[in-house]
């Protein structure tokens, strides 16, 4: 049975950061990532990362200030997140899929989703 599992999501304050994981199961995935959605919001892509981690793709709301990095060993990915901001207080999802996805910011794109974390920043 696949499974992503998200967790470290929480609250901190704006400017500070924080750093989420996902840990898959089940099977291995060619990419991995991250959707996010605030209350009253659709579903927004975060980021991407390949299955050899040498092709990453981010969502220009995030570039520069997140990183995506990825341990196969542990069929894990991790989500840092620095200098965050009011606006990326949401619920944080994993996604995972078989193909190479090309940083696809369409959700429908991706078979495999996380129940997510909250991450929640006061301004």
């Amino acid at each position: 049975q696949v499974q992503l599992v998200e967790s470290g999501g929480g609250l901190v304050q704006a400017g500070g950061s924080l750093s989420l994981s996902c840990a898959a199961s089940g099977r291995t995935f060619r990419t991995m990532g991250w959707f996010r959605q605030a209350p009253g919001k659709e579903r927004e892509f975060v980021g991407t990362i390949s299955g050899s981690a040498d092709s990453l793709y981010y969502a220009d709301s995030v570039k520069g200030r997140f990183t995506i990095s990825r341990n196969n060993a542990k069929n894990t990915i991790y989500l840092q997140m620095n200098s965050l901001k009011f606006e990326d207080t949401a619920g944080y999802y994993c996604v995972a899929d078989e193909a190479t996805t090309f940083g696809s910011r369409r959700p429908q794109t991706y078979d495999y989703w996380g129940r997510g974390t909250q991450v929640t920043v006061s301004s």
